[in-house]
């Protein structure tokens, strides 16, 4: 067996490429915690909704542009605009008065994008291009069009689309990607080959909404749009796509689709069918998605005014706004008054987690090859429970001070704890040798590891 290279890349445990073997754990999902809103209707230019959103870090500043709709014909997106808000921590935004697009006669508001070309903005920071075009984002009208921008509140239209083969009626996505280089974009596509999941229909386009992806040297000439892949063949209205590289684990891009059940229809006296939850779906290459979890990440809840069509859409953006905590968003209450931009709080790299019980459980991994002196877990036990971790050769044999008794045994809820052996000079000397990693926990979760020169 061909030894994974890991280096000291973070691992998360979100589909089975690591793992070799396993007795008595779960693989468990954790959804977000709901927090309190960060951007409401108050604006008379918001009036028909908000949505849409993407976030990032910006030199220590949190910014924001989302979809607002100046009318309540909430259905069309022709006299969509985009907004823009700026936070501190992530948590407080504020809608900065940028005087760039009128609005009823005034340019008193936090408006940046009015082009009926560019639709469901999509912005990114591009920090390796000239000062002039530091910032692009993609748009959609019946085609995909792109813009640049030296600010991100000043935006410049490339006058033909670069994309044209729908649909597109998405938010559809694109950024650089870290670790190659290119552009990469997912857009709207129609699935057909599969088996109708739990309440879908094959109703779009004698299919269902799906994700394409399409890539680009230089922002300007793309491939063509292609459905991404997955093993499983369930066939499942994903209406967006929400897609990001995942920066704390070099190589991993994850996805949290709008799941659309176009088959349930809970409130009969709704205008709309369909109700939505949104899913988790991560990939080692940006273009096969494991969906190992195919339960929902986040659901509808007990908000009765959640439970109809597009009231729960996760928005592009996974910010760090505290030392043990990521902060994502969602958008809720769609077509109502009351809807908002709130956001989701998860611990880092908590998106799921290997579990054992009180009676214990263990897992070992494939082989590995490793760099660094020190292995580092993020992990959570009971007061009783504990993890310990064995450091063994491809054959599963115990490496000499690195077995499972030569291990310190850990309890705690830690992001980044260390493990100590009886030997940890033995580590060292086993680092650019392919090794397998031996854990036994009992009423534990183990969120992710990784390998440090520390």
């Amino acid at each position: 067996m061909e030894p994974i290279r890991i280096g000291t890349a973070r691992q998360l445990f979100l589909d089975s490429h690591l793992v070799a073997n396993a007795r008595d754990l779960q693989r468990v999902l954790h959804p977000p915690v709901q927090c309190d809103p960060i951007i409401e209707i108050d604006r008379p230019w918001e009036i028909g909704g908000v949505a849409y959103a993407v976030l990032l870090e910006d030199a220590g500043l949190f910014r924001a542009w989302y979809r607002c709709t100046p009318e309540a014909d909430t259905n069309s997106t022709a006299r969509s605009l985009t907004a823009y808000v700026e936070s501190d921590d992530g948590i407080t935004w504020r809608k900065p008065s940028l005087g760039l697009v009128e609005f009823q006669g005034s340019t008193d508001n936090n408006i940046v994008v009015g082009d009926p070309d560019l639709v469901n903005f999509a912005p990114f920071k591009d920090e390796d291009a000239p000062s002039e075009a530091r910032y692009k984002a993609i748009g959609r009208r019946g085609a995909v069009f792109t813009a640049t921008s030296p600010d991100g509140l000043h935006w410049h239209k490339r006058p033909e689309p670069v994309q044209s083969e729908g649909p597109f009626d998405s938010h559809n996505i694109a950024f650089r990607d870290p670790w190659t280089g290119k552009y990469l974009m997912y857009a709207r596509g129609i699935r057909t080959e599969g088996v109708p999941g739990h309440g879908a229909t094959t109703s779009f386009k004698e299919g269902v909404r799906w994700i394409r992806r399409a890539e680009s040297a230089d922002f300007v000439d793309w491939s063509p749009l292609e459905l991404i892949e997955t093993a499983d063949q369930t066939l499942e209205h994903l209406y967006t796509n929400a897609c990001v590289p995942y920066e704390r684990s070099e190589g991993l891009y994850l996805m949290f689709p709008s799941r659309f059940v176009d088959g349930r229809t809970p409130n009969p006296a709704w205008d709309y069918n369909g109700i939505n939850d949104a899913v988790l779906m991560s990939s080692r290459d940006s273009k096969c998605f494991d969906r190992t979890f195919k339960e929902a990440w986040v659901r509808p809840g007990a908000d009765p005014d959640q439970w109809h069509e597009r009231s729960v859409y996760i928005m592009r953006g996974i910010l760090d706004t505290a030392p043990n905590e990521l902060s994502m968003y969602m958008s809720d209450h769609w077509r109502l008054p009351s809807n908002t931009i709130r956001r989701l709080s998860l611990r880092k790299d908590g998106f799921a987690s290997l579990r054992a019980g009180y009676a214990g459980g263990e897992a070992v991994t494939r082989p590995l090859v490793c760099a660094g002196g020190q292995l580092r877990l993020n992990v959570s036990t009971s007061a009783v429970g504990s993890i310990r971790v064995e450091v063994q050769d491809p054959e599963g044999r115990p490496l000499p001070g690195l077995g499972l008794d030569d291990c310190a045994e850990i309890f705690a809820d830690e992001i980044d704890r260390p493990v100590l052996w009886a030997d940890d000079s033995a580590l060292t000397a086993a680092a650019g040798r392919p090794v397998r990693l031996r854990f036994a926990l009992c009423d534990a979760d183990l969120y992710a590891f990784r390998f440090t020169g520390d």
